[in-house]
């Protein structure tokens, strides 16, 4: 009896404690829009944070509360973005389907290894050894996969110590992104089908010292470009997509061969 009566007296505080909560949870309750359960209900539930924010249900309350486009969910594309326009009442914003582009085409048939390396096998870590990492570019892709392990959903992948982009797995969630620690992995329109696969910011001779596949930053494509889509980026060549009429002229102007036209279903890689 000693020991029942405490027992029995502190179960049916926690059964009163218990009950005087669900109460007052019930009368304070706020009612949730039903919009938010249809939105949420249209997103695939990757919860990959491509979108901007912390997963579905984070994404789904920012556009009831009007703070994030319809046309975020980059894993649910063009029909979630068309789901979520209907249960929100307005007009389908235009989605144009991005996709993750390594700036890099140093491979170890054109950029090699300035020392030996045989530290942690990590991008990060890698890139911060003296020299920027192994590799004799300081400024290309590392190759040890940090990105792959970030994806989701298969759609990277390294080859010779660089990293190739499935397309037509790739969804533009931006996991990749967010991981380079080289900062040479973009999101691009997936219909810009010309790219300039390097990232390299050295000049002329410098460049061939560390890569054979680099940009020279000789600027004959920024002259050649009939429609002024060429800029550069410090020394390195970059294309502005919404110019671009992919007339191909600055691919058989260019001495290094690094801006390339890019098909529709094939893996990508870049400098």
């Amino acid at each position: 009896m000693e020991i029942l009566i405490p027992f029995l007296l502190l179960a049916g505080l926690g059964i009163i404690l218990g009950l005087a909560i669900g109460l007052v949870a019930k009368k304070f309750e706020v009612p949730q829009d039903p919009k938010f359960t249809e939105i949420r209900e249209s997103l695939p539930g990757a919860n990959c944070g491509g979108c901007g924010f912390a997963g579905c249900d984070a994404y789904a309350k920012a556009v009831l509360e009007g703070k994030a486009p319809l046309t975020s969910c980059a894993v649910g594309g063009e029909p979630v973005s068309r789901a979520i326009a209907g249960i929100m009442g307005v007009e389908q914003e235009t989605f144009e389907k991005k996709v993750a582009f390594v700036q890099c085409s140093g491979d170890t048939s054109h950029a090699q290894d300035k020392m030996r390396y045989d530290g942690v096998q990590h991008c990060l870590e890698a890139s911060m050894v003296p020299g920027a990492g192994p590799k004799s570019c300081p400024y290309g892709c590392v190759g040890f996969g940090t990105c792959v392990t970030a994806c989701k959903f298969d759609a990277i992948h390294v080859e010779n110590r660089l990293a190739r982009v499935d397309e037509e797995k790739c969804v533009g969630c931006g996991a990749c992104v967010a991981v380079c620690p080289k900062n040479i992995i973009k999101l691009v329109p997936k219909s810009m089908k010309v790219r300039v696969q390097c990232s390299g910011q050295d000049r002329g001779r410098d460049v061939r010292l560390v890569c054979e596949a680099g940009c020279l930053g000789c600027t004959l494509c920024v002259r050649t470009c009939p429609e002024k889509a060429i800029y550069m980026e410090g020394n390195v060549a970059r294309i502005d997509p919404s110019k671009c009429v992919a007339c191909g002229a600055c691919i058989a102007k260019c001495p290094a061969k690094v801006i390339r036209m890019i098909p529709a279903d094939s893996e990508t890689a870049a400098d």
